[in-house]
């Protein structure tokens, strides 16, 4: 086939079959996609190629508008976000760009709290962010997550640490991706230190501008971000003195399986109180694979699926098709899995 010639469209799947269905939208829409960078192309094809993609992806995505909704949140414009914390953030209003959106939440644990969160767009991946994924030998989830999806997760771990007694308490968020979950414990509990922190270095920019933007709504509690990878030796001060290791989202790709594991092990203490909070879907066999090597690393863990009245009633009718706002809503991909119930601790024999 000449290199210059488009994919060929795939031959239609029988209509009794949803993943063959499925499998060909995806074909469809890469196909339309590698058209849509020739004008001619598009020409030729008679239609709007941005405007099928995005019907087709709705069609197939698994994505959910508004996620579980368990999080009150509202978007404002980032203008606003500018001018109205300019000071704490130096008065630098280019700390924010065109591609950054605004997000305020209200914490669940206090009526009269709230957070302001900056994100980047979804779907504004860049050719940048591919080449620092490269360098660093990290994915791109942090960058590409949008605020909804991190709200379930967010309103899990924060549900049970409101009612878990923090102080003085040592807190890691891993994996954090815009500092969500991180930053509200900080704000709704009375642990002493709260450390957030992503591979990602463009990610790591973003979690310590919300840390600074919310700085007055952490009362005693230390906040600070931290660039972290997992497959490198940690730094010694930190190693064995974190009494709580939160993470949501962060078991999809085997390869960083090890990492993952061993920086658990590594920097939770050791204590018979210290635990860690996993939030996953199955996603296949990747989430058994991490389960095996967390406990090949001597640490021990349980997996609760009911772990939440609302979360669990909500997941029910998303499967029954009851609830269509989320209308290919998959159970194993979409539907996280609590670890331990709230705690993975390490194993002292």
């Amino acid at each position: 086939m000449d290199s210059s010639s488009p994919p060929p469209s795939p031959s239609p799947a029988p209509s009794g079959s949803r993943g063959a269905s499925n499998a060909t939208q995806r074909w469809s829409i890469l196909r339309r996609a590698l058209l849509a960078r020739s004008s001619s192309a598009r020409a030729q094809e008679g239609i709007s190629s941005d405007h099928q993609i995005k019907d087709g992806t709705n069609n197939i995505s698994r994505k959910a508008s508004r996620g579980f909704n368990l999080i009150e949140c509202h978007s404002l414009p980032i203008s606003q976000l500018a001018k109205s914390f300019g000071n704490s953030l130096n008065g630098n209003e280019n700390d924010f760009g065109q591609k950054d959106v605004y997000v305020c939440y209200k914490l669940p644990c206090r009526d009269s709290s709230k957070l302001d969160l900056v994100y980047r767009k979804e779907d504004s991946l860049e050719l940048n962010d591919i080449e620092a994924s490269n360098k660093y030998n990290i994915d791109t989830t942090g960058l590409v997550v949008g605020h909804q999806k991190r709200s379930l997760p967010t309103t899990v771990l924060t549900t049970r640490i409101c009612s878990v007694h923090y102080r003085s308490k040592k807190v890691l968020e891993l994996g954090s991706g815009y500092g969500l979950a991180g930053l509200v414990i900080a704000a709704s509990t009375n642990a002493d230190e709260v450390v957030i922190s992503d591979g990602n270095p463009q990610v790591a920019g973003y979690i310590q501008k919300n840390i600074s933007i919310n700085t007055e709504t952490f009362g005693e509690t230390k906040v600070k971000s931290m660039i972290l990878h997992w497959d490198k030796e940690q730094a010694s001060e930190i190693l064995n003195t974190f009494d709580i290791i939160v993470a949501s989202d962060c078991t999809f790709f085997k390869q960083f399986h090890e990492g993952l594991a061993g920086t658990v092990k590594s920097l939770l203490k050791h204590s018979a109180t210290s635990q860690a909070i996993f939030l996953s879907p199955k996603r296949g066999d990747s989430l058994d694979k991490f389960l095996g090597i967390i406990k090949e690393n001597g640490l021990r863990c349980e997996l609760i699926e009911n772990y939440d009245p609302t979360v669990w009633n909500l997941h029910k009718k998303y499967v029954a098709g009851e609830d269509r706002t989320w209308p290919n809503y998959d159970k194993e991909h979409c539907y996280p899995l609590l670890h331990d119930s709230v705690n993975l601790e390490v194993d002292l024999g």
